[in-house]
């Protein structure tokens, strides 16, 4: 259990390791919508909670009122959008979290960690950090949350840690694109999946980073692909632009609106094999990012044991700050 919750904390570890200086903007805690069950319209903005109980927010529900109750509930609470920075990367702390919880911003799902039933696995002890993306907020009005959780057994819910809006000091979004979070998966391999316009609404979901055990793939020996639709806002940087993809086990090819940009495969055999070690760094051709939609994919190939985009940062910056990003912290490398 202690490789799943190391698993889990990547993310925000690699928060930190971009340099970035996540501020706190609006705090979170106090008093949420809460009600026991599982209904999916729980997640919709337009869902009316009103008669919900309240509980406070982070504190275990079995001390608030809910004492001995394991298994689902949901959280709901709003926060004033006009307070958001509208040219940074926003993200949502809820600290610790028992067991597992999905996240949702105006019924968008954002970020994930733990497994539910049937494949359930507990992420308790991992912190909680998840990008917000910026089209899903909005700028001039309520934006509601809806946290799903589930409890196996003990004490449960948002109990501990900091609760809140943070926003990244150092990056903002017409300088590069944060594409850590929520990607689509499938395991198999397609031409089609190359295609931008390609349905992937019916994949699994994975938080990039982290390995394939998080979602319960052991030692595949196959091929997996992985698909994020981002966007460059209006004004946003589209040229000398570079992917910094992280570290993949094992091997990988990557595509941006159906162009292949990069790929690392040294063909050795798992054991001698180092392409899992190497940090992807691949310039995206002129004319290949676009202003509004964008869809990345990568085509992952695992030799043994472990698999996936496991370790960050993975992020489309200007050419020249990624060359002096990498050189300042991967040169001893």
């Amino acid at each position: 259990m202690k490789k799943l919750i190391i698993i889990f904390t990547l993310m925000g570890i690699q928060l930190a390791a971009l340099g970035q200086d996540a501020r706190r903007l609006l705090s979170l805690r106090g008093d949420w919508k809460f009600s026991i069950g599982d209904r999916e319209e729980w997640a919709s903005p337009d869902y009316d909670d009103s008669d919900w109980e309240e509980v406070y927010v982070p504190e275990r529900w079995e001390r608030e009122g809910f004492n001995g109750y394991d298994g689902y509930a949901w959280y709901r609470t709003q926060f004033d959008g006009k307070g958001l920075k509208k040219d940074r990367y926003h993200l949502i702390s809820l600290g610790y979290i028992d067991d597992v919880d999905e996240v949702f911003i105006n019924g968008v799902k954002i970020g994930f960690s733990g497994g539910f039933s049937p494949n359930y696995y507990t992420a308790w002890n991992a912190e909680r950090l998840y990008l917000i993306p910026p089209e899903v907020l909005k700028y001039d009005g309520d934006n509601q949350i809806a946290v799903r959780v589930y409890d196996q057994g003990g004490e449960g819910g948002i109990y501990s840690g900091s609760v809140g809006i943070m926003y990244l000091d150092d990056l903002t979004t017409k300088d590069g694109v944060y594409l850590e979070g929520l990607w689509k998966i499938r395991i198999d391999d397609d031409p089609r999946f190359i295609d931008p316009d390609y349905d992937d609404s019916r994949w699994e979901d994975i938080m990039v980073p982290s390995n394939w055990k998080t979602i319960g793939i052991n030692d595949l020996r196959d091929f997996a692909w992985y698909r994020k639709t981002f966007t460059i806002p209006s004004g946003g940087q589209t040229r000398e632009m570079t992917l910094i993809g992280g570290r993949i086990d094992d091997f990988d090819e990557v595509y941006i609106n159906g162009v292949k940009i990069g790929g690392t495969n040294d063909g050795r055999r798992l054991g001698s094999s180092r392409s899992y070690s190497e940090l992807r760094f691949y310039n995206i051709p002129d004319g290949v990012l676009k202003e509004g939609k964008n869809v990345i994919s990568v085509r992952v190939e695992d030799i043994g044991d472990n698999g996936g985009i496991y370790e960050g940062p993975v992020i489309i910056m200007p050419t020249d700050a990624a060359t002096r990003y990498v050189r300042r912290n991967y040169w001893w490398r």
